[in-house]
């Protein structure tokens, strides 16, 4: 009778231990959560003011991008203080007052909230300064004239409307500069992949005031770009790049016109001296570099604590979803448990019975009862296969002994005398008995793990040939022909010779005797005049060897049975002429020893092949 189990270690207990646990840990989570999200919301509030500014900054870089000067930026200071309820503030470096939306006498913050410089503008306040700290809104001499506005953007719908044509959506916007691009439903400029009848570059090529602005351009870089390109100076040039929405002005390598391949430093180094030549023709065109000073807007963060009312009412929902908790917890383990329960009872039966319980879930415990039906058949199998052994285990033996016996007993009795025939009759027996023991203590030391290998550096082809002339009087005495092929390797490879010859890494012995065993097994099952070849080859990282015979084939139903013991491809074979059925079975214990893997084709009428697998010692 199976002892009961501890009140402590049912699963139900612990299911509902656990659940208690979780649920007190959830509440106070709850309860901490709660005072948390009041105090980060305020911290959002903070973040909105902080957009704010950063909103301040980004108009005012916009200003002093498409001014010379600060002179008319008290109105937008203005109307940007009356929208955010800020103070704004604009000075020059020195302190000087250039714009301030409060009286002239009020002071100002300790501190600078940031300095406003189109030039070096901070890369998060507006989209595009990320790659040269410089605003994108400055463009400088590069802004289009009213009549190169127009024609480029009848150049953009006329570039749109082949894009139309062609399968591909667009949209025409402007840059800062007054140029029209277009761009596709991912705001890729140009659409992305352009189609063949609309790449005229017609509406990419800079006009008269872009060709003026990039030979300015060039001219203030000239220096810097001959000290990057050695002597090479004409290697650097600067361009407009027109596929990004910003402008931007870089470096073009000319290195398919020159020959010659520039290094990364030199890359660079040359857009170094893009930017700086950039800054220096922008700036006469933007605002002088300013302080921005913000009104003070960051406060204490505010320190809640729980009145008396609301640590009632969380102590309330507390205990209520603690009950909840345990009444859901024991009708979910109850059900858990259900069939725990009938594996539990199913495992205490007496093995004999092979007891099945019913799979009445999906979850891990249906995945356990499925688990357990299957050693339960195994199990039955194994008994199955074990009572066989043993009845096909004395059949083997008993089948010699007894011819030993009777010829003994006749022998002692007088009846024949102990002529040489006789007792070379009682020495095949014998000999027959030998190899059954010898095969039965193989597949013990390999069930068992202590199968020995000997294992030293092994030739493939020499291993063949041992094979071929041991069996070869064999397959001659059978009308059977033996041949042996060994496809070679181009080059050295590991530790095989210049010819390229596969190696193993095998107790050569062991070899032979699984080789031996196929071959032995081909010759029974091959006809006169067949033919039994041995092959070998390298297969990636593998030996592969390939005993293929033109006998008379497995059936496909007894495939998958080939290397179980004592089989027999023909039931009514005697042990005579069908083998003791164990070949077969140390073939796939010694190359499993060896690390690999034995497999079989066959085909009814045609003939069978034996593949081993194993690693390649090179």
């Amino acid at each position: 009778m199976a002892r009961p189990i501890p009140l402590r270690k049912r699963l139900l207990v612990r299911l509902l231990i656990t659940s208690v646990l979780i649920a007190i840990c959830s509440v106070a989570a709850t309860a901490w959560l709660a005072v948390e999200t009041t105090t980060r919301a305020i911290q959002e509030e903070q973040g909105q003011v902080l957009t704010e500014d950063m909103d301040i900054l980004r108009q005012l870089s916009g200003y002093a991008a498409t001014h010379r000067d600060w002179s008319g930026v008290g109105k937008t200071v203005r109307a940007l203080s009356d929208r955010t309820g800020r103070r704004i503030a604009l000075t020059a470096p020195d302190r000087t007052p250039i714009a301030d939306s409060e009286t002239r006498d009020t002071a100002l913050p300790p501190r600078a909230a940031a300095a406003v410089d189109p030039l070096h503008t901070d890369t998060f306040t507006e989209p595009g300064a990320q790659r040269t700290g410089i605003d994108p809104r400055a463009v400088g001499p590069f802004r289009l004239p009213r009549a190169e506005r127009e024609r480029v953007r009848l150049l953009a719908e006329k570039r749109r409307a082949c894009f139309s044509i062609n399968g591909v959506e667009t949209a025409i916007t402007q840059m800062p500069s007054g140029r029209a691009v277009l761009v596709d439903e991912d705001g890729t400029v140009d659409g992305g992949q352009v189609p063949t009848p609309c790449a005229d570059g017609v509406l990419n090529t800079p006009t008269a005031t872009e060709e003026k602005a990039l030979a300015e351009l060039n001219t203030y870089a000239g220096d810097c770009l001959k000290g990057v390109g050695g002597k090479f100076p004409s290697l650097f040039a600067a361009t407009v790049d027109f596929t990004d929405r910003s402008m931007l002005t870089r470096y073009l390598g000319r290195k398919a016109e020159t020959g010659i391949d520039t290094t990364r430093d030199q890359d660079k180094k040359a857009q170094e001296c893009v930017d700086r030549a950039r800054r220096q023709q922008l700036e006469p065109y933007v605002a002088p570099a300013a302080e921005l000073f913000l009104g003070r807007g960051d406060s204490a963060v505010p320190h809640f604590d729980m009145s008396a009312a609301n640590k009632a009412k969380v102590t309330g929902v507390a205990g209520l979803v603690l009950a909840l908790t345990v009444a859901v917890t024991v009708l979910v383990a109850t059900r858990l448990v259900r069939p725990l329960r009938a594996l539990t009872h199913a495992a205490q039966q007496p093995p004999e019975q092979h007891v099945r319980v019913p799979v009445t879930t999906q979850d891990e415990t249906g995945i356990l009862a499925v688990a357990f039906n299957d050693l339960a058949d195994r199990r039955e199998r194994m008994e199955a296969q074990r009572k066989a052994m043993v009845a096909d285990i004395a059949h083997e033996l008993r089948t010699p002994l007894t011819n030993i016996r009777g010829w003994l007993e006749v022998t002692r009795d007088g009846v024949v005398d102990p002529d040489p025939e006789l007792l070379a009759s009682l020495h095949d027996e014998a000999v027959v008995l030998q190899r059954v023991i010898d095969d039965l203590q193989d597949l013990a030391a390999a069930d068992a793990g202590t199968l020995r290998l000997h294992r030293e550096p092994v030739r493939a082809d020499e291993l063949l040939e041992q094979v071929v002339a041991a069996h070869r009087v064999a397959a001659e005495g059978a009308g059977v022909r033996l041949h042996m092929s060994v496809a070679a390797s181009q080059g050295s490879h590991g530790s095989g010779d210049s010819d390229g010859t596969p190696w193993l890494d095998a107790d050569p012995v062991r070899m032979r005797q699984a080789l031996g065993n196929l071959v032995s097994n081909a010759i029974r099952h091959t006809p006169a005049d067949g033919t039994i070849t041995l092959s070998c080859r390298r297969q990636d990282d593998e030996v592969v060897f390939e005993v293929a015979d033109t006998g008379s084939g497995i059936a496909p139903e007894d495939l998958p049975s080939v290397f179980e013991r004592f089989w027999r491809a023909e039931k009514s074979r005697s042990r005579r002429t069908g083998g003791s059925g164990l070949g077969l079975s140390i073939v796939r214990q010694l190359v499993t020893a060896h690390g690999g893997t034995v497999t079989v084709t066959s085909e009814l009428g045609t003939g069978s092949v034996f593949t081993l697998r194993l690693p390649d010692a090179g």
